[in-house]
């Protein structure tokens, strides 16, 4: 059973959906995997052109692929010799662009402050 919050008028969640949500934002609380599923949500790419991309050794990557393979935020497909790599799901596409553009604008004004000094 679920219980609406006091006047919102919202039901809250059942504890399964918030524990699938916790396990999602935790796997994308490591700095890497978030730019991983950044530079995905941007196109999809090859483990090396990820490698390069966010500046991390190619297993390390592969490791932070592997995790968010497995838990659905990423799939792959195979292009020859090639698995490729990409976001499938438009709604953690909407999270990470909405929280990195708005932490992004926020910060945009201390730059523009300290450059100004």
């Amino acid at each position: 059973m679920t219980v609406a919050a006091a006047g919102s008028g919202f039901e809250d969640p059942s504890a399964d959906v918030l524990a699938q949500a916790a396990a999602a934002f935790g796997l994308l609380a490591s700095p890497a995997r978030l730019h991983i599923v950044w530079a995905l949500a941007q196109g999809e790419s090859d483990v090396t052109g990820l490698a390069e991309r966010v500046g991390g050794a190619l297993p390390a990557v592969s490791q932070h692929l592997t995790k968010l393979k497995l838990a659905g935020l990423v799939r792959s497909r195979r292009e020859g010799r090639r698995q490729v790599y990409y976001v499938d799901d438009p709604d953690i596409v909407d999270v990470v662009r909405l929280l990195v553009g708005r932490l992004t604008d926020r910060a945009a004004p201390a730059r523009r402050r300290l450059h100004g000094l």
